[in-house]
């Protein structure tokens, strides 16, 4: 028995209303189908079809069926139409939106690079760091940098890990001394990342179990901004490893309460649902899960954390 070809057949039936029909539809003799219907309800051991001489139409236990034939019929086909656009050459248009630091430290080298196995493909991509709507804007592809997924109506591909560091320049300790355990933070000067310079705090610990308010000389919402700060000993700082990664290896920033690591955050990769089966969506972020994890652009060897 082909459950599927007997499947279809019996959506067409209840779809065009008729034995007749369907076998039109399906390209099959009438008597084909209906043996193909037949079959499936003596598998199943239950009657699909109420039959007249004038019309065909779903018994109860029918109408449930189908519904779910029709389910399974359609996932059956969006998997072979995935596997089918994974071997089409991405074109077209492609709109990309990541944060500004990232973004112009890393992910540009690469799509330049992906763009280079692609030539059919235009690219436009946007870096900002304010917080975006990608449905709305109408990105093919957004970067964040989070702890968590965004909520429903995006499709979140974790690409790396992204560790953030606590540190400061070596002038500033020396001038102001060095915290030994979170609650020190509230009397040193914190570069602060955001959009507000008031109401500030950081979470510290791998329970997450210090919350500390912070203050401090400058908040911006700019990685490089506040790098370059922290490096003119401006105050302590807490970035992305991939900022401050060579500041580290180089001893122009030192790590600080390294016993109390901040919260984990990921880099992620989002995208509508219905691009999903998109090649230039699926290739590129197949592509960058590949460059952006271990042993790859952020965690080779220049990395503090492999330090």
């Amino acid at each position: 028995m082909d459950k599927l070809e007997s499947m279809r057949a019996f959506t067409q039936v209840v779809e065009a209303g008729g034995f007749a029909a369907a076998a039109r539809r399906m390209n099959l003799s009438r008597s084909q189908v209906n043996k193909l219907v037949m079959t499936l309800e003596d598998h199943l051991q239950t009657q699909l079809l109420h039959r007249t001489t004038r019309k065909v139409s779903p018994t109860d236990a029918g109408r449930a069926y189908y519904d779910r034939c029709i389910a399974i019929l359609a996932d059956l086909e969006e998997a072979e139409l995935a596997l089918t656009r994974l071997h089409q050459e991405p074109r077209g248009s492609l709109r990309i939106n990541a944060p500004m630091t990232f973004g112009t430290l890393h992910l540009a080298p690469l799509v330049v690079e992906f763009m280079a196995q692609y030539p059919d493909l235009r690219v436009e991509l946007v870096l900002n760091d304010r917080r975006i709507d990608p449905i709305e804007e109408g990105f093919d592809l957004t970067l964040r940098i989070a702890a968590q997924p965004p909520g429903p109506g995006l499709i979140a591909h974790r690409l790396a890990p992204c560790p953030l560091v606590l540190c400061a320049a070596p002038a500033y300790l020396q001038q102001r001394g060095i915290p030994a355990q979170p609650e020190d933070l509230k009397h040193h000067d914190c570069l602060h990342y955001g959009h507000r310079a008031q109401d500030n705090s950081w979470t510290l610990g791998g329970d997450a179990s210090h919350t500390v308010p912070i203050a401090g000389p400058l908040c911006c919402n700019n990685g490089e901004v506040l790098r370059a700060a922290a490096l003119a000993g401006l105050g302590i700082v807490m970035l992305p490893d991939f900022i401050v990664g060579p500041d580290l290896q180089g001893d122009r920033l030192r790590p600080l309460l390294t016993d109390y690591p901040p919260p984990a955050i990921n880099i992620y990769a989002l995208y509508p649902v219905n691009r999903h089966l998109s090649a230039k969506v699926t290739r590129l972020v197949a592509f960058l899960t590949a460059k952006l994890g271990p042993g790859g652009t952020i965690y080779g060897p220049r990395s503090a954390v492999n330090r």
